[in-house]
């Protein structure tokens, strides 16, 4: 028996129930992020957020878009136009408290959870002043080995939050855990 509309219903009532304005569950790569981010500019002008809190939620979901785009372990092999690979991610936005959060979570390598939640410890444990000097030593900095970018991603999420950032790891099996990061403004 088809229970469709019964199945969507329920994960919207879901998404309502927590508050989330904004939910995206799927392959990820830059087109993507580029329309949900316009939705999610709108969204906020629309809730009449301020000029601060539109360009901060909308600067933490793009770092942590980028972060599923270039880090999840969870991908399709790129296709014979091009280099390009999806990746798969979820993110979502609500409002809890008068604050917007953005959560985001993907697949990550066993291997990679140990560096990982040291740096994220790290960064969380940080003040706004650590945090700015940090950001530009790693800008004067040559790039770290595995990196894809910068390396400024999350220390760009935790100077924009409003609250430190949090984070979770839940193990799935022997080479696989699913990571969630969650930042407020």
């Amino acid at each position: 028996m088809q229970m469709l509309a019964k199945d969507l219903f329920d994960l919207r009532s879901v998404l309502q129930k927590k508050h989330i304005v904004i939910a995206y569950s799927g392959y990820l790569n830059e087109q993507v992020l580029g329309g949900v981010g316009h939705a999610i500019k709108h969204k906020l002008s629309i809730e009449n957020a301020d000029t601060k809190t539109i360009r901060n939620v909308f600067a933490i979901f793009v770092e942590q878009m980028q972060n599923m785009i270039r880090y999840s372990a969870e991908k399709l092999p790129p296709d014979s136009n091009g280099p390009v690979d999806l990746r798969y991610g979820v993110l979502t936005i609500g409002n809890e408290g008068g604050d917007y959060v953005v959560y985001a979570g993907n697949l990550v390598e066993q291997a990679d959870v140990g560096r990982l939640r040291k740096r994220l410890s790290e960064i969380r444990s940080m003040d706004k002043d650590e945090l700015k000097a940090l950001y530009k030593a790693k800008l004067k900095a040559p790039v770290e080995e595995g990196s894809k970018g910068a390396g400024v991603g999350i220390i760009e999420i935790a100077r924009r939050a409003s609250k430190p950032i949090d984070f979770d790891f839940m193990e799935l099996d022997s080479n696989y855990v699913f990571f969630a990061l969650r930042a407020c403004v």
